[in-house]
């Protein structure tokens, strides 16, 4: 890290990362967590958590980009998966609700 580097990354387990996350864990066990100082990322370097984004318009390390379209692809995946299995708590049409925003997200960050 001691380095300068002027890209946007996205963090290593980027379906895991985001507001999104945060805002689900608060209201589930009434705890806001601190954003973390330094992050591993999706083409492995370490960063400041400032220098990393969810968005694909802000990416640019095409290492990152590609590690997001592939894990946002793997996601979608099981997302599916997880929709038809007998018992799950999420139905059918909310998994592949999921999913598809999951693949918009994949070729949004393949797209550049």
């Amino acid at each position: 890290m001691s380095e300068m580097d002027p890209h946007i990354h996205v963090e290593q387990r980027v379906t895991h990362a985001g507001h999104d996350v945060r805002n689900l864990l608060a209201s589930t066990f009434g705890l806001a967590a601190d954003a973390p100082a330094v992050v591993t990322t999706g083409c492995g370097r370490q960063v400041p958590y400032a220098m990393t984004s969810p968005r694909p318009e802000s990416v640019t390390c095409l290492a990152c980009r590609d590690h997001a379209h592939r894990e946002h692809l793997r996601f979608a995946d099981q997302v599916e998966q997880l929709g038809r299995m007998p018992g799950s708590v999420i139905s059918d049409d909310q998994a592949t609700l999921a999913a598809e925003r999951h693949r918009d997200l994949a070729q949004r960050f393949r797209s550049r």
